[in-house]
Parts: C-alpha cells; structure tokens; sequence
C-alpha cells in the first residue's frame, strides 16, 4: 500500500509539475495526519525528486496548550528528520476580534502570509501543504450549497504560486492506513468535529449519507468535476484575457472599455430587444461576466467578493443602463456608464473623481481675418473657427445647420464653458431648451460634460459642441459669409 500511495503522490507532482528537482520545498505541517504523512511521504520521495525539505509550521494561538503541544510536535518532527523548522506565531483570536473579521478567514490569511513571507525572504521556494480529495470534494459541496459558479465548482487548486498541493488525488483515509503502517502518530485537533461550523458538518453529516446512501464513490467523482470545472474556467479566463488585452483601457486606479467589446455586439444592437439569437448572447456574457471579475479584481483597493448578483447588475448596465449612471461594487470599486463605455474607478480615483474641480475657461474670440485658433488647455484641445464664403464654399461635408452665419454673430463673441441656466434652440427646434436637458438626451455623462464649450453672441448662446448652431445664428439662404467650428486636440 506504501508504494502505491507513493507512486501516486509522485505521479500528480510530475502531471502537474508542483515540483522540481533543486528547489527547497516547506512542508506545512499542522501536526494532524494529513500533514504529517504529507512530509513522511515526501520525504521519501525527496532523493528521487531532488528536493530539499524543510519543515513549516503556523500556530495560531486558539487552542491554549494545544497549541503550543502541536508546535512542539511538529518542531519533533523536523528533529527527527533533520529538517529545519520554521515557525510562525499569531493571536489570531485576538486579531480577529479587532478587524471585526471572521475566526477562520483570519487564521487562513495569517497562515498564507506567513508562508509567503518564508519565499520572499528566500528561505524556501515553495510551500506543500496537505488538502486530500475529501477536502476537495468538501470544498465543492461547500460551495454548491452557498451558491457558486464554474470558478467555484473548481474547487481547491494544486497550486496557486509558491503553494502546491501534492494529495488532492489522495483519500484522508489512505493517508491514515499510511501512518499507522509507519507506527508514526499524529495529532487530533477538536475543533475539526465541531459541527456547528459548516465544514465539519459536511465532513461528518453530509459526506458519509452521500456515500452510504447516494454514491460510494461520491467523493472520486467530486473531484472530477472540480478538474473539468478548473479546465473550461481556465480556458474561458484566457479567451477574456485575451479579449481585455486589446479592448480595455487602463490607467492609474482606473479602467474603460466600450459596450460593444464587452458584450461582443455591434453598437446596432444595443439597448434592443434580441430574441433570435439568446444562445450568442449567453456566450457572450460567459466571457463579458469574466471580463468584468478581472477588471474589478485588479482595480480593487481592499478585500471585497464580486457575486453573481454584482455581475449581472453591471451586465444589466451596460445593456439597458442609463447615460451617467453609477454602481457601488465591494473592494472600493465604483463602475460608472459613459454613453457607450462603462468606467470602473477604485480607491483614490473614485475620491478625485468627485472632489474634482470643476472646467472653468472663458476665451473672447476676435475675428482679424479668416481663421482664428483658441487653445483650450482645460480640455486639452483646441477650436479653429474658419470664415467660409457662404454657400458658394459650403462643400458638400457641411451641413447647414453647424454653421454660423457671421453677420448674424454679435460682440462680444466668447468660447467658454457651459454653465447652470444656459439655454439653446438648436436649428431645427422650436423653442429653447436648458443645455443640461439636452446634454441628458444626448447621453452625456456628467463626467464627460464638465466644461462641455459654448459659444455666446452678446450673451446668448449660438454654438454648444455636438449640437446644431443656435436658430438665430444658423446658416440660411440669405447667409454670405459663415463660420466653421472644428475641434483637436493639442498635440
């Protein structure tokens, strides 16, 4: 049975490749069975695989003298051996009350931490620590029953950077007939029947009906379905990762990407109904819900879980949302829709985003010749006005309607921004409107219309960007001479 469990354990190190010959490898031991016979067995398969072990051990201070016989055990251990001994100590109780955090997801981020610490300050390579295919299978039922997805049915990794995971393919129940074959002993710790916690109720309720009752090898097949979900999640994450690298925006504390790359449809397509093709759009949104996980996983100042339900809104946004609205997301993450892009802001960005001065400019234009050129640094661009004889230079590309009859233009002639109260009647209106009701029908964000320039003609407004020239100041028939406004950006 020994060699067995051995050519199994060094079987998934080679598939997965966990380890490789040279690297100095800590072995995470708890002093339960699991982690003791993770180290017996790799000890024994150290010559063979190159390695160099070292013993690593976490105590989180929960147990009062169990605690400290369980550091003592494993620092035996590593004697027995001749293995070096890392320790590491926490008041996690402690801790945990402070942060006002949960006991175990306390303990879990301090026992990481520590390890990491090991591999940064070079002392080891990699971290072995002892999960089984119980712990797997207990994993998947765990998640099933909160609520989870593909990543989620995943499961436990083999390995997530410096930690691997060498028995995921191993029963606990084979590690035990291990030790006890070895005479070697372990330590029990009680908290691991305390089925008041969901986990041990899985272990010693759920698991054993399951294999009783339902399926023998219920946990076998358990596992599977982790190895296939981690498969197709890990190539839909690398077709979202794909699609991110050429359509997402980034910049400091901030990212944008348009709708249309999002969802994968043609801008046609957007806020309409689509009944004939459901089956495209949920492959689409298979990949646009990874897309938005990894945006906000990156941006994300602090600790915060993205759902289901956090996913489907900001999809919801993006397909039927309106023009400058805004949602909250954890980890200090904020997603706003801009016309025909989402923005997802984190941290200090979201901060300077609101507290943001607003574009203020004021520019008096002043017509010596046929061209004037005003430099708006404010908005990084800047606007040409042009003479044109009207309408024999007209061209074909100009409409009338975003001309400006220049007779009809009055002093003082000024660019600005626009401001509360202004009010336009775009050529082809009948009456005036407030420019912020026309800026919302248009879908501009208040984000994009901060300093959003005018134009004024002895007060009144005869240009805003984007729309027609004023009725009283467009071009018409009896027009000679107009005026052309053009925008760029300085280069």
């Amino acid at each position: 049975m020994g060699q067995g469990l051995l050519n199994t354990v060094r079987g998934a190190i080679h598939k997965q490749g966990l380890l490789r010959a040279g690297e100095r490898v800590g072995v995470a031991v708890s002093g339960g069975a699991d982690s003791v016979a993770l180290l017996l067995l790799l000890a024994e398969l150290r010559k063979r695989l190159g390695i160099v072990l070292s013993v690593v051990h976490f105590n989180h201070k929960l147990r009062g003298k169990d605690s400290e016989a369980d550091e003592k055990f494993a620092a035996k251990l590593a004697e027995k051996y001749g293995f070096v001994f890392h320790a590491g100590r926490s008041d996690i109780a402690a801790k945990a009350k402070s942060r006002k955090a949960n006991l175990e997801d306390t303990a879990r981020r301090a026992r990481y931490d520590f390890f990491a610490r090991l591999v940064e300050d070079g002392r080891i390579d990699k971290v072995a620590v002892a999960h089984t295919a119980d712990d797997q299978a207990e994993t998947v039922l765990a998640h099933i029953l909160r609520g989870t997805g593909l990543a989620g049915l995943g499961g436990i990794h083999p390995t997530v950077g410096h930690v691997v995971r060498p028995l995921l393919g191993v029963r606990r129940a084979e590690l035990r007939a291990y030790l006890q074959a070895k005479k070697q002993t372990w330590r029990e710790d009680a908290t691991n029947r305390d089925t008041t916690r969901m986990r041990a109720r899985i272990r010693k309720k759920l698991l054993p009906i399951l294999e009783k009752q339902f399926q023998a090898t219920v946990v076998q097949h358990l596992t599977t379905l982790a190895e296939l979900a981690r498969e197709d999640e890990a190539f839909l994450d690398a077709v979202a990762s794909e699609r991110m690298q050429t359509c997402v925006e980034k910049g400091p504390g901030e990212a944008r990407i348009s709708i249309g790359d999002l969802l994968a449809k043609k801008k046609k397509d957007f806020n309409t109904e689509d009944t004939e093709n459901t089956e495209g759009t949920e492959k689409n949104l298979a990949i646009s819900g990874r897309m938005v996980r990894r945006i906000v996983g990156e941006l994300k100042p602090r600790e915060g879980q993205l759902n289901a339900e956090h996913v489907r809104a900001i999809l919801e946004l993006a397909v039927r949302g309106e023009n400058g609205k805004c949602l909250a997301l954890p980890g200090g993450v904020e997603v706003c829709r801009e016309q025909d892009r989402l923005i997802f802001c984190g941290g200090d960005s979201i901060a300077e985003r609101n507290r943001r001065e607003p574009v203020e400019f004021e520019r008096a234009i002043n017509f010596h010749g046929t061209e004037v050129n005003v430099n708006v640094p404010e908005l990084g661009c800047v606007f040409r006005f042009r003479v044109i004889d009207w309408p024999a230079k007209r061209g074909d590309t100009i409409e009338r309607e975003f001309v400006l009859d220049r007779d009809a233009l009055q002093s003082p002639l000024v660019l600005r921004n626009w401001r509360a109260g202004d009010k336009l009647r775009p050529c082809g209106h009948r009456s005036a409107h407030k420019l912020k009701r026309l800026l919302n029908q248009k879908r501009v964000s208040r984000w994009e219309r901060d300093g959003w320039p005018v134009l004024t003609s002895g007060g009144a407004l005869a240009w805003a960007r984007g729309f027609p020239a004023a009725a009283e100041f467009a071009a018409s028939e009896k027009t000679r001479s107009g005026v052309v406004i053009t925008e760029e950006a300085i280069s």
